[in-house]
């Protein structure tokens, strides 16, 4: 149970802020989001309901920096595949072998329930998430793209239409697998797109 000497602590103490909320990160990467709510979460995490609303300003907002702390993650990953110059295929490839990996599960299921949402188009914490990851993903896939072939002949209309099919292949690659957990036939299908990747029309 929180003090009261905690709630004064809190008000000033950032350090506390980010404990609570990696704590809760850790909660929503086993329990979603769609249905939290603050009295077991607090719970859960040592802390209060009172204590959250006061440090996140609502229940909306813990949810707002529980989606941002998703996306660094993310983010996170991006950088580090940007230190690397390699083909719109070899790209795919590292991606998906991200993706495909069991220990970031729970993480993608929590960035495809924020990615749902956002989808219905209400104001709220889900806003721009999904548009937002979507443009993260494509800018990375068009560096890569220039990356790899400066002067290509391709047109710019053909290089866009090229990384959107291949990010909505590994899209519909994660859904299929965060459903069946068939990991081998999906990987198969992805290695055909990618096959094909580059190759002239």
């Amino acid at each position: 149970m929180t003090t009261a000497c905690e709630n004064a602590r809190v008000t000033t103490d950032s350090a506390r802020k980010q404990e609570l909320l990696e704590a809760a990160y850790q909660y929503v990467l086993g329990n979603g989001l769609a249905d939290m709510s603050l009295r077991p979460l607090a719970k859960e995490i040592g802390s209060s309901p009172r204590v959250l609303l006061f440090l996140f300003g609502s229940k909306e907002g813990l949810i707002r920096a529980l989606l941002t702390r998703a996306r660094e993650e993310e983010l996170r990953y991006l950088a580090a595949l940007r230190d690397d110059h390699n083909s719109l295929a070899a790209t795919g490839r590292d991606v998906w072998a991200w993706l495909a990996d069991p220990a970031h599960r729970a993480l993608l299921a929590l960035w495809v329930e924020g990615y749902a949402r956002s989808l219905l188009g209400e104001p709220g914490p889900w806003a721009d998430f999904g548009r937002d990851t979507v443009d993260d993903w494509l800018d990375l896939l068009a560096e890569r793209q220039h990356a790899a072939s400066p002067s290509t002949a391709n047109t710019s209309t053909e290089n866009t239409a090229e990384r959107t099919l291949l990010l909505a292949v590994l899209r519909g690659a994660l859904l299929d697998l965060l459903a069946t957990g068939d990991t081998d036939r999906v990987t198969d299908a992805v290695e055909r797109h990618l096959r094909a990747v580059g190759r002239p029309g």
